[in-house]
Protein backbone atom coordinates (compact mmCIF):
# COMPACT_ATOMS: atom_id res chain seq x y z
CA UNK A 1 0.00 0.00 0.00
CA UNK A 2 1.60 3.41 -1.12
CA UNK A 3 1.38 6.39 1.46
CA UNK A 4 0.69 8.63 -1.47
CA UNK A 5 -2.82 6.83 -1.96
CA UNK A 6 -6.44 7.69 -0.57
CA UNK A 7 -6.31 3.96 0.25
CA UNK A 8 -3.09 4.63 2.77
CA UNK A 9 -5.39 7.53 4.08
CA UNK A 10 -8.40 5.83 4.54
CA UNK A 11 -6.29 2.74 5.95
CA UNK A 12 -4.58 5.00 8.61
CA UNK A 13 -7.82 6.90 9.79
CA UNK A 14 -9.47 3.76 10.42
CA UNK A 15 -6.73 2.28 12.49
CA UNK A 16 -6.64 5.73 14.98
CA UNK A 17 -10.67 5.07 14.98
CA UNK A 18 -10.13 2.05 16.42
CA UNK A 19 -7.32 2.74 18.95
CA UNK A 20 -9.88 5.74 20.03
CA UNK A 21 -12.65 3.21 20.62
CA UNK A 22 -11.22 0.08 22.15
CA UNK A 23 -9.55 0.71 24.65
CA UNK A 24 -8.30 -3.00 25.75
CA UNK A 25 -4.57 -3.31 25.96
CA UNK A 26 -4.59 -5.94 23.95
CA UNK A 27 -7.09 -5.93 21.62
CA UNK A 28 -5.32 -2.75 20.58
CA UNK A 29 -1.91 -4.97 19.87
CA UNK A 30 -3.08 -7.48 17.77
CA UNK A 31 -4.92 -5.19 16.41
CA UNK A 32 -2.00 -3.22 15.45
CA UNK A 33 -0.31 -6.77 13.74
CA UNK A 34 -3.28 -7.90 11.93
CA UNK A 35 -3.65 -4.13 10.07
CA UNK A 36 0.46 -4.11 9.68
CA UNK A 37 -0.35 -7.75 7.85
CA UNK A 38 -3.18 -6.36 6.06
CA UNK A 39 -0.99 -3.01 4.79
CA UNK A 40 1.94 -5.66 3.77
CA UNK A 41 -0.70 -8.34 1.60
CA UNK A 42 -1.81 -5.30 0.00
CA UNK A 43 1.00 -4.92 -2.01
CA UNK A 44 3.09 -7.98 -1.69
CA UNK A 45 0.04 -10.61 -1.77
CA UNK A 46 1.50 -14.44 -0.96
CA UNK A 47 5.06 -12.82 -0.20
CA UNK A 48 3.83 -12.24 3.20
CA UNK A 49 4.40 -15.56 3.94
CA UNK A 50 8.10 -14.60 4.42
CA UNK A 51 7.62 -11.96 6.65
CA UNK A 52 5.80 -14.08 8.31
CA UNK A 53 8.67 -16.80 8.09
CA UNK A 54 11.26 -14.51 9.35
CA UNK A 55 9.44 -13.28 12.27
CA UNK A 56 8.81 -16.83 13.98
CA UNK A 57 12.54 -17.93 13.12
CA UNK A 58 13.96 -15.05 15.03
CA UNK A 59 11.15 -15.47 17.81
CA UNK A 60 12.09 -18.36 18.87
CA UNK A 61 15.85 -18.42 17.99
CA UNK A 62 16.07 -15.33 20.12
CA UNK A 63 14.89 -17.80 22.91
CA UNK A 64 17.38 -20.56 21.97
CA UNK A 65 20.24 -18.19 21.99
CA UNK A 66 18.86 -16.42 25.32
CA UNK A 67 18.47 -19.86 27.12
CA UNK A 68 21.61 -21.41 25.94
CA UNK A 69 23.75 -22.34 28.62
CA UNK A 70 27.25 -21.29 27.14
CA UNK A 71 28.84 -19.59 24.85
CA UNK A 72 29.30 -22.07 22.02
CA UNK A 73 25.79 -22.70 21.89
CA UNK A 74 24.79 -19.16 21.80
CA UNK A 75 27.10 -18.23 19.04
CA UNK A 76 26.29 -21.86 17.49
CA UNK A 77 22.48 -20.41 17.45
CA UNK A 78 22.71 -16.70 16.41
CA UNK A 79 25.15 -18.08 13.21
CA UNK A 80 21.74 -20.38 12.30
CA UNK A 81 19.86 -17.70 13.12
CA UNK A 82 21.83 -15.61 10.70
CA UNK A 83 22.32 -17.77 7.80
CA UNK A 84 18.51 -18.31 7.85
CA UNK A 85 18.02 -14.73 7.66
CA UNK A 86 20.34 -13.89 5.17
CA UNK A 87 20.03 -16.90 3.10
CA UNK A 88 16.22 -16.27 2.29
CA UNK A 89 17.77 -12.69 1.53
CA UNK A 90 20.24 -13.78 -0.90
CA UNK A 91 18.32 -16.20 -2.95
CA UNK A 92 15.35 -14.10 -3.47
CA UNK A 93 17.59 -11.25 -4.56
CA UNK A 94 20.70 -12.15 -5.59
CA UNK A 95 20.35 -15.99 -6.74
CA UNK A 96 19.25 -14.58 -10.63
CA UNK A 97 21.97 -12.04 -10.07
CA UNK A 98 24.44 -14.79 -9.43
CA UNK A 99 23.25 -17.34 -12.23
CA UNK A 100 23.53 -14.27 -14.91
CA UNK A 101 27.32 -13.42 -13.62
CA UNK A 102 27.78 -17.14 -14.24
CA UNK A 103 26.41 -17.07 -17.48
CA UNK A 104 28.72 -14.41 -18.65
CA UNK A 105 31.11 -16.17 -17.97
CA UNK A 106 30.34 -19.35 -18.94
CA UNK A 107 29.84 -17.92 -22.62
CA UNK A 108 33.46 -15.89 -22.07
CA UNK A 109 35.36 -19.43 -21.74
CA UNK A 110 32.67 -21.45 -23.33
CA UNK A 111 31.51 -23.56 -20.98
CA UNK A 112 28.41 -24.61 -22.27
CA UNK A 113 24.67 -24.35 -21.98
CA UNK A 114 23.30 -21.37 -19.76
CA UNK A 115 21.55 -21.84 -16.49
CA UNK A 116 18.14 -20.10 -16.75
CA UNK A 117 17.13 -17.72 -14.63
CA UNK A 118 14.83 -18.80 -11.43
CA UNK A 119 12.75 -15.24 -12.26
CA UNK A 120 12.20 -14.82 -8.79
CA UNK A 121 10.22 -12.23 -7.29
CA UNK A 122 11.41 -9.68 -5.41
CA UNK A 123 9.89 -9.46 -2.09
CA UNK A 124 8.84 -5.78 -0.97
CA UNK A 125 10.55 -4.98 2.01
CA UNK A 126 12.79 -7.67 2.54
CA UNK A 127 16.11 -6.24 2.70
CA UNK A 128 14.56 -4.06 5.98
CA UNK A 129 12.67 -6.69 7.47
CA UNK A 130 15.42 -8.56 7.80
CA UNK A 131 17.76 -5.94 8.99
CA UNK A 132 15.10 -5.67 11.91
CA UNK A 133 14.93 -9.32 12.96
CA UNK A 134 18.72 -9.46 13.02
CA UNK A 135 19.25 -6.68 15.65
CA UNK A 136 17.03 -8.61 17.92
CA UNK A 137 18.80 -11.89 18.15
CA UNK A 138 22.62 -10.14 17.77
CA UNK A 139 21.18 -7.70 20.58
CA UNK A 140 20.69 -10.89 22.76
CA UNK A 141 23.49 -12.68 21.98
CA UNK A 142 25.65 -9.41 23.25
CA UNK A 143 23.53 -9.26 26.64
CA UNK A 144 22.01 -5.71 25.28
CA UNK A 145 18.36 -7.15 25.81
CA UNK A 146 15.72 -9.82 27.23
CA UNK A 147 13.27 -11.66 24.62
CA UNK A 148 10.32 -10.38 23.37
CA UNK A 149 7.42 -11.49 26.17
CA UNK A 150 5.11 -12.49 23.59
CA UNK A 151 4.67 -13.33 19.78
CA UNK A 152 2.25 -10.59 18.84
CA UNK A 153 5.00 -7.74 20.22
CA UNK A 154 7.69 -9.04 18.32
CA UNK A 155 5.87 -9.63 15.45
CA UNK A 156 4.45 -5.87 15.72
CA UNK A 157 8.47 -5.22 16.25
CA UNK A 158 9.27 -6.61 12.65
CA UNK A 159 6.11 -5.15 10.94
CA UNK A 160 4.86 -2.46 12.31
CA UNK A 161 3.60 -0.88 9.23
CA UNK A 162 4.51 2.64 8.77
CA UNK A 163 8.18 1.79 8.78
CA UNK A 164 8.08 -1.52 7.35
CA UNK A 165 8.15 -1.47 3.52
CA UNK A 166 11.33 1.15 3.12
CA UNK A 167 12.25 2.10 6.89
CA UNK A 168 13.57 3.90 8.86
CA UNK A 169 15.66 0.29 10.01
CA UNK A 170 14.58 -0.40 13.77
CA UNK A 171 16.42 -1.73 16.60
CA UNK A 172 14.94 -4.37 18.66
CA UNK A 173 16.42 -2.65 22.12
CA UNK A 174 14.88 0.83 21.07
CA UNK A 175 11.37 -0.58 19.70
CA UNK A 176 10.62 -3.44 22.37
CA UNK A 177 10.30 -0.91 25.37
CA UNK A 178 8.18 1.08 23.86
CA UNK A 179 5.25 -1.36 23.60
CA UNK A 180 5.42 -1.87 27.70
CA UNK A 181 4.85 0.53 30.29
CA UNK A 182 8.13 1.96 32.18
CA UNK A 183 8.56 0.92 35.49
CA UNK A 184 11.47 2.99 37.54
CA UNK A 185 14.39 1.62 38.37
CA UNK A 186 13.50 -2.04 36.15
CA UNK A 187 14.97 -3.05 33.14
CA UNK A 188 12.19 -5.08 31.48
CA UNK A 189 8.87 -3.29 31.39
CA UNK A 190 5.53 -3.82 33.05
CA UNK A 191 1.77 -4.53 31.40
CA UNK A 192 1.19 -4.10 27.86
CA UNK A 193 1.00 0.17 26.87
CA UNK A 194 -2.60 1.21 26.15
CA UNK A 195 -1.95 2.83 22.79
CA UNK A 196 -3.64 6.44 22.94
CA UNK A 197 -3.93 9.08 20.20
CA UNK A 198 -2.36 12.22 22.04
CA UNK A 199 -2.64 15.58 21.30
CA UNK A 200 1.09 16.76 20.80
CA UNK A 201 1.83 13.72 19.11
CA UNK A 202 -0.96 14.18 16.77
CA UNK A 203 -0.44 17.57 15.83
CA UNK A 204 3.53 16.87 15.42
CA UNK A 205 2.95 13.57 13.72
CA UNK A 206 0.68 15.11 11.23
CA UNK A 207 2.82 18.41 10.29
CA UNK A 208 5.75 15.52 9.85
CA UNK A 209 3.34 13.72 7.25
CA UNK A 210 2.49 16.90 5.56
CA UNK A 211 5.96 17.57 5.21
CA UNK A 212 6.90 14.28 3.99
CA UNK A 213 3.65 14.18 1.27
CA UNK A 214 4.85 17.57 -0.25
CA UNK A 215 8.73 16.39 -0.71
CA UNK A 216 7.05 13.12 -2.59
CA UNK A 217 4.41 14.74 -4.26
CA UNK A 218 5.29 18.10 -4.94
CA UNK A 219 8.84 17.74 -5.20
CA UNK A 220 10.21 14.02 -6.26
CA UNK A 221 7.41 13.09 -8.45
CA UNK A 222 7.09 16.38 -10.29
CA UNK A 223 11.10 16.45 -11.03
CA UNK A 224 11.07 12.37 -12.31
CA UNK A 225 10.48 13.53 -15.76
CA UNK A 226 13.49 15.11 -16.28
CA UNK A 227 15.51 12.68 -14.39
CA UNK A 228 13.93 9.74 -16.28
CA UNK A 229 13.84 11.64 -20.44
CA UNK A 230 18.06 12.11 -19.60
CA UNK A 231 18.99 9.33 -17.75
CA UNK A 232 17.08 6.31 -19.73
CA UNK A 233 19.58 7.25 -22.26
CA UNK A 234 22.24 9.78 -21.31
CA UNK A 235 23.99 9.32 -24.47
CA UNK A 236 24.54 12.44 -26.92
CA UNK A 237 23.50 15.02 -24.11
CA UNK A 238 25.72 17.86 -23.27
CA UNK A 239 27.65 18.26 -19.86
CA UNK A 240 25.40 21.12 -18.17
CA UNK A 241 21.75 18.92 -18.85
CA UNK A 242 24.14 16.35 -17.56
CA UNK A 243 24.61 17.78 -14.30
CA UNK A 244 21.46 19.43 -14.41
CA UNK A 245 20.01 16.19 -14.27
CA UNK A 246 22.59 14.71 -12.11
CA UNK A 247 21.68 17.45 -9.28
CA UNK A 248 17.61 16.56 -10.37
CA UNK A 249 18.27 13.58 -9.68
CA UNK A 250 19.65 14.30 -6.07
CA UNK A 251 17.36 15.97 -5.30
CA UNK A 252 14.41 13.72 -6.41
CA UNK A 253 15.68 10.82 -4.26
CA UNK A 254 16.27 12.78 -1.24
CA UNK A 255 12.69 13.78 -1.92
CA UNK A 256 11.20 11.10 -2.01
CA UNK A 257 13.17 8.58 0.63
CA UNK A 258 13.25 11.54 3.23
CA UNK A 259 9.76 11.77 2.32
CA UNK A 260 8.90 8.10 3.19
CA UNK A 261 10.67 9.03 5.98
CA UNK A 262 8.94 11.54 7.30
CA UNK A 263 5.57 10.00 6.56
CA UNK A 264 6.37 6.72 8.37
CA UNK A 265 8.02 8.64 11.14
CA UNK A 266 5.38 10.87 11.65
CA UNK A 267 2.34 8.10 11.50
CA UNK A 268 4.31 6.02 13.81
CA UNK A 269 4.20 9.04 16.37
CA UNK A 270 0.54 9.71 15.95
CA UNK A 271 -0.04 6.43 17.76
CA UNK A 272 2.91 7.17 20.04
CA UNK A 273 5.61 5.28 18.92
CA UNK A 274 8.88 6.61 18.61
CA UNK A 275 11.17 5.87 15.09
CA UNK A 276 14.32 7.09 14.79
CA UNK A 277 15.19 10.29 12.34
CA UNK A 278 16.71 8.66 8.57
CA UNK A 279 17.82 11.90 7.19
CA UNK A 280 19.35 15.28 9.03
CA UNK A 281 20.34 17.92 6.13
CA UNK A 282 23.02 15.46 4.46
CA UNK A 283 23.44 17.94 1.18
CA UNK A 284 24.89 20.39 3.79
CA UNK A 285 27.32 17.74 4.71
CA UNK A 286 31.09 19.03 5.26
CA UNK A 287 33.01 15.41 4.10
CA UNK A 288 31.93 12.05 3.22
CA UNK A 289 31.88 10.77 6.55
CA UNK A 290 29.39 13.80 7.81
CA UNK A 291 27.60 13.02 4.44
CA UNK A 292 26.81 9.53 6.21
CA UNK A 293 25.91 10.15 9.79
CA UNK A 294 23.11 12.56 8.08
CA UNK A 295 22.19 10.35 4.90
CA UNK A 296 19.88 7.09 5.72
CA UNK A 297 21.04 7.47 9.22
CA UNK A 298 19.22 3.78 10.09
CA UNK A 299 21.11 2.20 7.59
CA UNK A 300 24.51 3.72 8.01
CA UNK A 301 24.52 2.83 11.81
CA UNK A 302 23.34 -0.31 11.07
CA UNK A 303 26.13 -0.99 8.81
CA UNK A 304 28.64 0.52 11.41
CA UNK A 305 27.44 -1.29 14.46
CA UNK A 306 26.50 -4.83 12.93
CA UNK A 307 29.42 -4.65 10.25
CA UNK A 308 32.21 -2.51 10.46
CA UNK A 309 32.75 -2.45 14.16
CA UNK A 310 33.01 -6.58 14.13
CA UNK A 311 35.36 -6.08 11.32
CA UNK A 312 37.45 -4.17 13.16
CA UNK A 313 36.31 -0.84 13.03
CA UNK A 314 39.35 1.60 13.08
CA UNK A 315 40.82 -0.35 16.07
CA UNK A 316 43.34 -2.22 13.92
CA UNK A 317 46.10 -0.56 11.39
CA UNK A 318 45.24 2.08 8.89
CA UNK A 319 45.22 0.06 5.80
CA UNK A 320 43.00 -2.50 7.51
CA UNK A 321 40.86 0.44 8.42
CA UNK A 322 40.49 1.70 5.00
CA UNK A 323 39.67 -1.77 3.31
CA UNK A 324 37.26 -2.16 6.32
CA UNK A 325 35.32 1.08 5.32
CA UNK A 326 35.57 -0.04 1.38
CA UNK A 327 33.78 -3.73 2.38
CA UNK A 328 30.99 -2.02 4.45
CA UNK A 329 30.27 0.62 1.57
CA UNK A 330 31.01 -2.35 -1.37
CA UNK A 331 28.41 -4.58 0.69
CA UNK A 332 25.91 -1.33 1.44
CA UNK A 333 25.80 -0.54 -2.18
CA UNK A 334 24.99 -4.36 -3.36
CA UNK A 335 21.81 -4.54 -0.18
CA UNK A 336 20.82 -1.85 -2.59
CA UNK A 337 19.93 -4.25 -5.41
CA UNK A 338 21.65 -7.17 -7.43
CA UNK A 339 23.17 -4.82 -10.37
CA UNK A 340 26.61 -3.67 -10.97
CA UNK A 341 25.55 -0.37 -10.85
CA UNK A 342 24.87 -0.51 -7.20
CA UNK A 343 28.17 -2.20 -6.25
CA UNK A 344 29.63 1.19 -8.50
CA UNK A 345 28.17 3.58 -6.36
CA UNK A 346 28.90 1.59 -3.18
CA UNK A 347 32.66 1.52 -3.89
CA UNK A 348 32.61 5.04 -4.73
CA UNK A 349 31.52 5.78 -1.27
CA UNK A 350 34.08 3.20 0.30
CA UNK A 351 36.69 5.16 -1.83
CA UNK A 352 35.67 8.46 -0.47
CA UNK A 353 35.81 7.51 3.03
CA UNK A 354 38.99 5.73 2.93
CA UNK A 355 40.46 8.93 1.34
CA UNK A 356 38.88 11.14 3.68
CA UNK A 357 40.53 8.97 6.37
CA UNK A 358 43.71 8.37 5.12
CA UNK A 359 43.69 12.40 4.67
CA UNK A 360 42.71 13.51 8.30
CA UNK A 361 45.28 10.66 9.89
CA UNK A 362 48.04 12.15 7.64
CA UNK A 363 47.03 15.97 8.82
CA UNK A 364 44.99 15.23 12.19
CA UNK A 365 44.56 19.21 12.45
CA UNK A 366 41.59 18.73 10.58
CA UNK A 367 39.67 17.15 12.66
CA UNK A 368 40.31 19.31 15.16
CA UNK A 369 39.16 22.42 12.79
CA UNK A 370 36.18 24.25 13.29
CA UNK A 371 34.35 24.96 10.38
CA UNK A 372 31.72 27.22 12.18
CA UNK A 373 34.63 29.22 12.78
CA UNK A 374 35.79 29.56 8.76
CA UNK A 375 32.57 30.18 6.50
CA UNK A 376 34.59 30.17 3.39
CA UNK A 377 36.09 26.95 4.05
CA UNK A 378 33.33 25.23 5.99
CA UNK A 379 31.09 26.49 2.02
CA UNK A 380 33.76 25.11 0.07
CA UNK A 381 33.96 21.81 2.18
CA UNK A 382 29.94 21.38 1.54
CA UNK A 383 30.45 22.18 -2.42
CA UNK A 384 33.58 19.83 -2.72
CA UNK A 385 31.44 17.14 -0.78
CA UNK A 386 28.17 17.42 -2.98
CA UNK A 387 30.66 17.05 -5.98
CA UNK A 388 31.58 13.72 -5.12
CA UNK A 389 27.87 13.14 -3.71
CA UNK A 390 26.33 13.99 -6.71
CA UNK A 391 28.56 12.57 -9.17
CA UNK A 392 28.10 8.87 -7.31
CA UNK A 393 24.31 9.84 -7.73
CA UNK A 394 25.15 8.88 -11.76
CA UNK A 395 25.31 5.40 -11.32
CA UNK A 396 22.80 4.62 -8.73
CA UNK A 397 20.34 6.03 -10.86
CA UNK A 398 21.85 4.99 -14.47
CA UNK A 399 21.60 0.89 -14.91
CA UNK A 400 23.19 0.93 -18.80
CA UNK A 401 26.72 0.29 -18.67
CA UNK A 402 27.44 2.58 -21.38
CA UNK A 403 25.10 5.00 -20.28
CA UNK A 404 26.53 5.34 -17.15
CA UNK A 405 30.30 5.30 -18.56
CA UNK A 406 28.72 8.58 -20.55
CA UNK A 407 27.57 10.25 -18.17
CA UNK A 408 29.79 10.39 -15.57
CA UNK A 409 32.30 11.51 -18.20
CA UNK A 410 30.54 14.50 -19.08
CA UNK A 411 29.88 15.40 -15.28
CA UNK A 412 33.99 15.52 -15.47
CA UNK A 413 34.68 16.60 -18.80
CA UNK A 414 32.56 19.58 -18.84
CA UNK A 415 31.76 20.84 -22.22
CA UNK A 416 29.23 23.36 -22.72
CA UNK A 417 27.08 23.14 -25.26
CA UNK A 418 24.28 25.92 -23.99
CA UNK A 419 22.05 25.56 -27.37
CA UNK A 420 20.89 22.29 -26.19
CA UNK A 421 21.08 22.92 -22.55
CA UNK A 422 18.81 25.85 -23.26
CA UNK A 423 16.17 23.52 -25.38
CA UNK A 424 16.29 20.85 -22.53
CA UNK A 425 15.32 23.72 -19.27
CA UNK A 426 12.72 24.74 -22.05
CA UNK A 427 11.19 20.99 -22.70
CA UNK A 428 11.01 20.81 -18.47
CA UNK A 429 10.49 24.13 -16.99
CA UNK A 430 8.29 22.65 -14.21
CA UNK A 431 11.00 20.58 -13.01
CA UNK A 432 13.56 23.14 -13.41
CA UNK A 433 11.70 25.63 -11.00
CA UNK A 434 10.95 23.58 -8.52
CA UNK A 435 14.56 22.55 -8.35
CA UNK A 436 15.45 26.37 -7.96
CA UNK A 437 12.53 26.16 -5.49
CA UNK A 438 14.02 23.08 -3.60
CA UNK A 439 17.77 25.02 -3.46
CA UNK A 440 15.96 27.95 -1.49
CA UNK A 441 13.72 25.70 0.95
CA UNK A 442 16.38 23.53 1.70
CA UNK A 443 18.76 26.57 2.62
CA UNK A 444 16.28 28.14 5.10
CA UNK A 445 15.64 24.42 6.73
CA UNK A 446 19.71 24.97 7.19
CA UNK A 447 19.36 28.41 8.64
CA UNK A 448 16.19 27.31 10.54
CA UNK A 449 17.11 24.05 12.41
CA UNK A 450 13.64 22.28 13.10
CA UNK A 451 11.31 23.62 10.43
CA UNK A 452 8.87 20.73 11.23
CA UNK A 453 9.12 21.67 15.04
CA UNK A 454 8.33 25.64 14.42
CA UNK A 455 5.19 24.63 11.81
CA UNK A 456 3.42 22.30 14.58
CA UNK A 457 3.65 25.18 17.12
CA UNK A 458 1.66 27.96 15.32
CA UNK A 459 -1.16 28.53 16.16
CA UNK A 460 -4.00 26.36 15.04
CA UNK A 461 -5.51 28.89 12.52
CA UNK A 462 -2.03 29.18 11.25
CA UNK A 463 -1.19 25.51 10.90
CA UNK A 464 -4.55 24.83 8.99
CA UNK A 465 -3.54 27.49 6.96
CA UNK A 466 -0.23 26.26 6.02
CA UNK A 467 -1.21 22.58 6.02
CA UNK A 468 -4.56 23.84 3.52
CA UNK A 469 -1.61 25.47 1.36
CA UNK A 470 0.29 22.16 1.09
CA UNK A 471 -2.84 20.03 -0.11
CA UNK A 472 -3.48 22.62 -2.75
CA UNK A 473 0.40 22.10 -4.13
CA UNK A 474 0.07 18.50 -3.95
CA UNK A 475 -3.40 18.28 -5.74
CA UNK A 476 -2.58 21.31 -8.06
CA UNK A 477 0.79 19.69 -9.76
CA UNK A 478 -0.81 15.65 -8.77
CA UNK A 479 0.00 14.05 -12.25
CA UNK A 480 -3.16 11.20 -11.38
CA UNK A 481 -1.64 8.39 -11.05
CA UNK A 482 0.89 7.77 -7.54
CA UNK A 483 4.19 6.69 -8.03
CA UNK A 484 5.91 4.37 -6.14
CA UNK A 485 8.74 5.44 -3.56
CA UNK A 486 12.27 4.65 -5.44
CA UNK A 487 13.38 2.38 -2.10
CA UNK A 488 10.43 0.26 -2.76
CA UNK A 489 12.72 -1.54 -5.06
CA UNK A 490 15.38 -2.33 -2.13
Amino acid sequence: MLFNTLDFVIFFIVVLTVFVIIKNRKFQHLFLLLASYFFFYYSSNYLITLLIFTTIWDFYFGHFIYKASNIERKKLYLIISLAGNLGLLGFFKYADFAIMQFNFLGQYFDLGENIPLLNLALPIAISFYTFHSITYTVGIYRGHLEPAKTFTEYAIFVAIFPQLVAGPILRAKEFLPQLREKIENAHVGGKLRRIVIERRNLKFGITLMIFGFVKKMFFADNIAPLVNDVFSNPIGYDSLTIILTTIAFGIQIYCDFSGYSDIAIGAALVMGFKIPINFNKPYFSISPSDFWRRWHISLSTWLRDYLYIPLGGNRKSNSRTYLNLFIVMFLGGLWHGASWNFVVWGVLHGVYLAIHRAIVNQFPILSRLDLSEHRILKFLAIIGTQYLVFFAWIPFRVRDVDGMIYAMQKYVFIEVSTSSFIETIKSFEIPVMLIGLFIVLHYLSYRKQNMVEWVSNLKTMHWFLFSTICGLLIVLFYGGTPNEFIYFEF
